[in-house]
């Protein structure tokens, strides 16, 4: 066997176990959810690049973001979703739940994973002027299978009742009833404590990421003392948690960040 064929059957072996072991390798995914305040901090100031650091110092796959602007006096008109997709460098969705001072308010979605559709689903309001939505985005895992996902991103009402929460329950509940084995992700702020009825409601289908890490206060950031954003998952079977934690935040936004890491069970 001459030279140039050894080198190029070694090459082959090389390959193909650098081939069998990334295929062994497990498929982990990094989900950071965010309630960003229109990029307005403890502080009083808005800095959408403050924001996109405090994302970027984590190297999430996907983000869930809520209570973002796009167009809005306040917030000095910038397009927030487009401007932090630009400096974190990933994809941007975004959809208008209420027209708030000439522009959008609604929910965002950043993702490193590729995108093959999303829509917003309106949730149940017992209030006028207080909108509600779910931004479902269709992404695609970064595994060897290209395994459809599902990753949602929502914020629900806060008052004291919980009657408008428990039909976001059930409104959410039905939109991703039609394919229920997909892998799916749902993260955001739910204005509920983990001992609440709402969360008990959502624990009918959905699992808790956050059940072996004790309290995870992220409101108010400054000096958190309440757990109301959340990571849950469905099916349980096709998900193992990795990783949940508070982002040590307190000052841009009045939200400290959740982070994940979760891995897709073949």
């Amino acid at each position: 066997m001459t030279i140039s064929r050894v080198w190029k059957l070694a090459a082959c072996v090389l390959l193909a176990t650098t081939a069998t072991a990334q295929a062994d390798e497990p498929t982990r995914i990094r989900v950071l959810s965010y309630n960003i305040k229109h990029g307005e901090g403890m502080d009083n100031k808005l800095d959408i690049e403050r924001i996109a650091k405090v994302i970027l110092s984590v190297d999430p796959d996907i983000v869930a973001l809520q209570e973002v602007d796009r167009g809005v006096e306040r917030s000095q008109r910038i397009d927030e979703p487009a401007e932090l997709g630009r400096l974190t460098k990933m994809a941007h969705l975004f959809e208008r739940n209420i027209p708030y001072q000439g522009g959008d308010y609604g929910n965002a979605i950043l993702s490193r994973l590729p995108v093959t559709g999303h829509r917003n689903v309106h949730l149940p309001s017992h209030y006028k002027g207080e909108q509600r939505g779910a931004l479902i985005a269709e992404l695609t895992a970064p595994n060897a299978a290209k395994t459809p996902i599902r990753f949602i991103s929502t914020h629900i009402d806060y008052r004291p009742s919980d009657a408008e929460r428990m039909d976001s329950v059930k409104a959410i509940e039905e939109a991703v009833r039609e394919k229920p084995d997909v892998p799916t992700i749902l993260a955001g702020d739910l204005n509920s404590l983990p001992d609440s009825r709402v969360i008990q409601a959502f624990g009918e289908n959905w699992t808790r990421t956050d059940a072996d890490a004790g309290p995870l206060l992220t409101f108010p950031a400054d000096k958190p003392n309440r757990h109301i954003d959340y990571v849950l998952v469905r099916p349980a079977q096709r998900w193992k948690v990795v990783e949940t934690r508070v982002v040590d935040e307190p000052v841009a936004s009045d939200h400290r960040p959740l982070l994940v890491v979760l891995e897709l069970v073949d």
